[in-house]
């Protein structure tokens, strides 16, 4: 891991977010350019400050680190409104998800 995967990784997961470098910046509280600014390699966020753009972005910090998951904030919410269903909606989500993987996996 290095600097430029901390600015890659800003990139990639605010675009999933599909907010504009000057939007994410001012939702943060910044100028405008906060954000284009660590994407360019002028400058990195504080440790404080890295931890407001994970939140911003939906991912843990060990989910941002972890690219593993193509799309960690959509996974987050995925997660929240499973732990909203019962055993009968589980078993329908889970079902339907091994088709979709077994469908994906033989093409």
């Amino acid at each position: 891991m290095n600097e430029q995967y901390i600015r890659d990784r800003i990139t990639e997961l605010r675009l999933q977010k599909g907010v504009s470098e000057y939007k994410m910046s001012l939702d943060l509280g910044h100028s405008k350019s906060y954000i284009q600014s660590i994407s360019s390699g002028k400058s990195l966020p504080s440790m404080l400050e890295f931890l407001y753009i994970c939140e911003y972005l939906g991912v843990t910090p060990k989910e941002f680190f972890d690219d593993s998951h193509t799309n960690p904030a959509l996974v987050n919410q995925i997660d929240e409104l499973l732990l909203q269903m019962d055993r009968d909606d589980l078993d329908a989500i889970l079902s339907v998800a091994s088709r979709l993987i077994a469908i994906r996996n033989n093409s």
